[in-house]
């Protein structure tokens, strides 16, 4: 009996395999073209870019060469209040209660638009049910603000815009304003007479915007 042929099984079985392999390889990419013609071979996902929290800062004050570096009205839009401001020269408290009666003061002291520091003005509060001169209502209500409402301070030319942080009751003697310091500041007082013992409100407020006013006085 002859011995089996080894090599001739080996041929059929490589045969065999190859054919499989090829049939495979045919039909694999048959179904991949008719996949990709109708568009269902997954795509690689896009890659989003995560959004940057957005940081909030209190906005710097444009800087404005500074003409007229003297208060000349605040508008205190909270309060429907628009104010003549005076700017006298004189200490005395007769020249300042004088100034009283014709608006806002602005102590000769403390700051200008021209000089950091605060710029402290004081006015008369006075809650009589009858006053014919109502500057002597010039500050009435100033307690009633609050964290960010704006208080709005011009020059011949210039708004200054200030955010209100603090509003406090003080007794007249504990009443301190410090008028020096590197940023541009404003403190309202109120007074029935400059230099009484009465109890006053304070108001302190920072700069946070100025804006140039038209010819008309419109910002």
């Amino acid at each position: 009996m002859p011995p089996p042929d080894n090599n001739g099984l080996f041929e059929r079985i490589l045969a065999h395999k190859l054919s499989f392999f090829v049939v495979f390889f045919i039909v694999f990419l048959v179904s991949y073209g008719v996949l990709y013609a109708v568009d269902f071979i997954p795509e690689a996902p896009e890659e989003k870019e995560e959004p940057v929290p957005a940081v909030t800062t209190d906005p710097e004050p444009a800087p404005l060469v500074v003409t007229d570096p003297y208060p000349k009205r605040m508008i205190i839009e909270a309060l429907e209040k628009d104010i003549v401001i005076q700017n006298p020269e004189s200490r005395t408290v007769a020249d300042l209660d004088k100034a009283l009666l014709t608006g806002a003061v602005r102590h000769p002291d403390s700051a200008t638009f021209a000089e950091d520091g605060t710029m402290f003005l004081f006015g008369h509060s006075s809650y009589l049910p009858h006053v014919f001169n109502k500057n002597f209502q010039a500050f009435n209500d100033v307690q009633k603000l609050v964290w960010g409402d704006i208080i709005k301070v011009q020059s011949s030319n210039v708004e200054y815009r200030y955010r209100v942080n603090k509003v406090y009751k003080t007794k007249a003697e504990d009443a301190s304003v410090t008028l020096g310091g590197t940023k541009k500041k404003l403190t309202l007082v109120t007074c029935n007479s400059f230099g009484s013992k009465d109890e006053r409100f304070v108001v302190e407020a920072d700069l946070v915007e100025t804006v140039a006013l038209a010819e008309n006085g419109s910002p």
